[in-house]
């Protein structure tokens, strides 16, 4: 995805009552604001992870439309991809970008399927891969990350991203894609990582 993606906004914010999240507003202590973001996330998949699918799994799913892309960013982007926030905020910006950007996150996956065979059937889009069914696959990765098995959910969202970035590098026609491609190639490396810690205990 693009750099111009990290800055999307999402349709007008309301606020998104969650119960006992914490203070997020931070403060002078980076230890503080660290702290905040990986108790916002725990209590976020909790959340989703204690319920039967319905209106709070809707709501989750909805959750960087409702209070804004811009805010999950500065709560969870730099937390490092090595950390349950860092991993929501991955998913969450990859389901943001396949809904606003379809067609050309379509045209990117479409060109990377036949090189990257084995990422395109383990991430699942239906065939043939249209902007309604990018789409559908963001929903359907969040929705499992909360109601299923997290680590399939990141496995399936990080071969998406390798079969992107596979199509991305193939139809690059300069150096800014070139660079492009490096990045969803390793937003899926960083993913494939944080499965190995979910299943490890070690993603906190």
């Amino acid at each position: 995805m693009s750099e111009s993606d990290q800055g999307a906004r999402g349709q007008p914010r309301r606020p998104v009552p969650l119960g006992s999240m914490p203070d997020i507003a931070g403060g002078p202590d980076p230890a503080d604001r660290t702290a905040a973001a990986h108790a916002t996330a725990a209590i976020i998949l909790q959340a989703g992870r204690g319920t039967e699918s319905g209106p709070e799994h809707q709501r989750l799913l909805a959750l960087a439309d409702e209070i804004g892309l811009e805010e999950l960013a500065e709560l969870w982007r730099d937390t490092g991809p090595d950390t349950l926030p860092g991993t929501l905020w991955s998913l969450y910006l990859l389901r943001t970008w396949v809904a606003r950007d379809g067609r050309e996150v379509a045209r990117l996956y479409a060109a990377g399927t036949q090189a990257a065979a084995f990422s395109t059937v383990l991430a699942g889009v239906e065939e043939p891969p249209g902007p309604d069914e990018v789409a559908r696959l963001g929903d359907a990765i969040l929705t499992s990350a909360f109601s299923g098995d997290f680590g399939v959910a990141l496995e399936r969202a990080a071969a998406f991203c390798r079969v992107v970035a596979t199509g991305r590098a193939h139809l690059a026609e300069d150096q800014r894609e070139t660079r492009l491609a490096s990045g969803n190639l390793r937003m899926a490396e960083q993913l494939e990582r944080a499965a190995g810690l979910w299943r490890g205990g070690e993603l906190t």
